[in-house]
């Protein structure tokens, strides 16, 4: 591949390496140089450019990473269609992720132009959960390194699949002691119930019994014969010993202990076992908490039916000091096939601290409030449903409202910040929406031709999954979010949006120039509000 600065007038058929804008011209990354190009980068006075150009044998980026990418691709793996030399592989169903971890170093090994990344192994995953990311570094690969990258792959037959969720009836037994709050017990279940639910599990059998190895014994072999294909026991005092009441109980009615203890904190104190021919757990006490352990670990393993072997257990050690948190991934629907369905969310829960006291979303240009101005834009735009979310004088906004076909969704929480109300929107998007796009209640010049400009720049095909208008090169609202980063959405925090996610997603993002810098205006202060009404009065 040849790679160097030439003047416009020789770039013809190459590639731009940098992006460019000057006088009003944007000429992004990874452009193919036409006859237009050269005669815009001639009128923006650009003397040089940096390109490449490919050579014979040469492979382009986005052929190598769609070919190493269907090599690597196994059972249950569904694989995007590459773009910027990215292809981007998918989880087609629930399950757990299978990795070759020897197929992955030889792939990476094959060339430093070519790179596999993957979710940590065993990872539980839902249906659209990216799982892995082929990236060609440079715009073009040789064939040779190209073909050694699919061998690797190919070698190890595959390098990434989806295991199934094999497990749909789940035992539980809790053992009692004196001072276990039943609220306890109740919640442990709850937070079970929701822990299988991504799976499709359910639980088919629940008892209570004394933290006794008889009465134990008794309920494991009743559960197994009500059907449970998995038995979680939760026992009123932790494991402390191979011989203790829960290990015990499982030898008592035949059953064996396959391993105790787990190099994993939380969730040191698992057990695990096996009777009857179906896996018994014995849990940590953390398995009570929502929040991911050690013992989800083992638990999605086992519900996909994949063995557990004491080495399995004793190599979690790297990487078992669970300092963070992992957000649990939920369930989400499949993007329509055919069409794009795109809701419009507007935020209107805030208390417009910045104004000095009135609400100024309540504030009246031309005889209407400025929400409703929002939602009239929106309206007449092609999104559909139009989810407005309410907070601070709910009631006052909503009569602001009245009449037009909106959805209110109320966030009770809107003095926590920004990010509640944006929490709040994203939850109520209907399931069969690819996408939202995030509107401010306070941007009364956004209007339904912009709103549709937006609309019709997202193609995920194209690798257009977060859609932005830019005056000038800066950027502004709204903002079109693909469904696919509705977890990341759901997730920010504190009283901000969503920008900063943009930078990890920038070979994503698509920008719509605009003309007119008033479309971009929010109203936060009186003096805004001045300005947007004496550019709106008519």
């Amino acid at each position: 591949m040849k790679f160097g600065a030439v003047p416009p007038r020789e770039a013809e058929g190459a590639i731009a390496v940098h992006s460019i804008r000057k006088d009003g011209f944007t000429l992004k990354k990874g452009t193919r140089i036409g006859v237009a190009e050269i005669a815009a980068l001639e009128g923006a006075k650009v003397n040089e450019i940096v390109v490449a150009r490919l050579e014979p044998g040469d492979v382009g980026e986005d052929t190598a990473a769609a070919e190493i990418a269907a090599a690597v691709a196994g059972e249950g793996v569904h694989v995007d269609r590459a773009f910027t030399g990215r292809a981007n592989l998918f989880a087609e169903h629930a399950g757990v992720l299978v990795v070759d971890r020897a197929g992955v170093d030889a792939l990476n090994d094959a060339d430093p132009a070519i790179t596999f990344a993957t979710l940590q192994a065993y990872a539980p995953v839902v249906p659209g959960k990216m799982i892995a990311t082929v990236k060609i570094i440079p715009f073009a690969v040789s064939g040779e390194a190209r073909d050694k990258a699919v061998a690797a792959a190919r070698a190890a037959k595959p390098i990434v699949r989806i295991a199934s969720f094999k497990v749909r009836k789940v035992g539980i037994i809790s053992t009692l002691l004196p001072g276990l709050a039943d609220k306890v017990i109740e919640k442990t279940l709850k937070v079970t119930a929701e822990r299988l639910a991504p799976t499709g599990a359910t639980i088919v059998a629940e008892k209570r019994v004394p933290h006794e190895t008889k009465a134990l014994a008794k309920a494991l072999d009743e559960v197994l014969k009500a059907g449970a294909e998995l038995v979680v026991v939760f026992g009123a005092s932790a494991i402390a010993d191979t011989r203790d009441v829960i290990p015990a109980a499982v030898e008592s009615i035949g059953g064996r202990v396959e391993h105790f203890g787990m190099p994993v904190d939380p969730g040191n104190l698992l057990l695990v076992a096996e009777a009857d021919g179906r896996p018994v757990l014995g849990a940590p006490g953390c398995a009570r908490s929502p929040k991911e352990n050690g013992f989800d670990w083992i638990l999605m393993r086992l519900l996909a039916g994949l063995p557990i072997r004491r080495s399995d257990i004793t190599g979690l050690g790297v990487g078992g000091l669970l300092m963070e948190i992992v957000t649990r991934p939920q369930p989400r629907a499949e993007p329509a096939p055919e069409g794009r369905k795109i809701a419009a969310l507007i935020l209107a829960a805030g208390r417009s601290t910045r104004m000095g006291g009135p609400n100024k979303l309540l504030e009246e240009i031309n005889g209407k409030a400025l929400v409703r101005h929002v939602a009239e834009h929106a309206l007449a735009s092609r999104a559909r449903p139009v989810i407005v979310v309410t907070g601070h004088q709910r009631e006052r906004v909503e009569r602001a409202l009245a009449g037009l076909a909106v959805r209110f969704v109320h966030n009770p929480d809107f003095a926590d910040g920004l990010s509640t109300s944006l929490k709040a929107g994203i939850a109520a998007v209907p399931a069969d929406s690819d996408g939202t796009i995030v509107c401010l209640g306070d941007m009364p010049q956004v209007s339904a031709k912009l709103i549709d400009r937006l609309i019709a720049a997202f193609d995920p095909e194209r690798g257009a999954l977060v859609v932005i208008p830019t005056i000038a090169g800066k950027r502004g609202n709204p903002v079109l979010w693909s469904r696919r980063f509705f977890p990341d959405l759901a997730a920010v925090e504190g009283d901000v949006g969503a920008r900063h996610l943009i930078g990890g997603y920038a070979e994503a993002v698509a920008e719509v120039p605009l003309d007119d810098a008033g479309a971009l205006t929010d109203v936060d202060t009186p003096e805004a509000l001045t300005a947007v009404r004496a550019a709106m009065t008519v």
